[in-house]
């Protein structure tokens, strides 16, 4: 059997800072964007994985999703409980200095973590946590 990763999702709040962040900040390529003001669909890859998209999306743009739903939803963005992606980069010390320098919300420096990876953490402008990995 052969599976692989091919799109994964994030939610966004404001697609022009999460462009900033994603695209300007850490380098990935927009590939598509559909939609007009918040409710944008922005596709982007890595120059290094450009068969892997990742999808920032309007949260809770499903019509079947119920306004508690809806609420829960924001409410848990709010908090940056909601989503993660873990990425990876073969120098974590030099990603950490240039991201740490935009003055976006650093989670964790730098740091050995018990499950046995080296890693930081940050949120993303939709409170969306993201970890990046030092991988050799």
């Amino acid at each position: 059997m052969d599976i692989r990763i091919h799109t994964t999702f994030l939610p966004h709040t404001r697609p022009e800072a999460s462009l900033a962040f994603y695209r300007d900040l850490l380098g990935f390529e927009l590939v598509q964007d559909v939609g007009s003001g918040e409710m944008r669909w922005l596709t982007l890859v890595s120059p290094s994985q450009p068969d892997v998209r990742l999808v920032l999306a309007p949260p809770a743009a499903d019509p079947g999703i119920s306004d508690d739903e809806r609420r829960t939803i924001t409410e848990l963005m709010a908090k940056g409980s909601y989503q993660s992606i873990i990425l990876a980069t073969s120098d974590l010390d030099a990603a950490f200095a240039r991201i740490a320098g935009a003055a976006v919300e650093v989670v964790s420096e730098p740091a050995e973590q018990p499950w046995g990876v080296r890693d930081c953490a940050f949120r993303d402008p939709a409170g969306n946590m993201v970890r990046i990995d030092e991988v050799g």
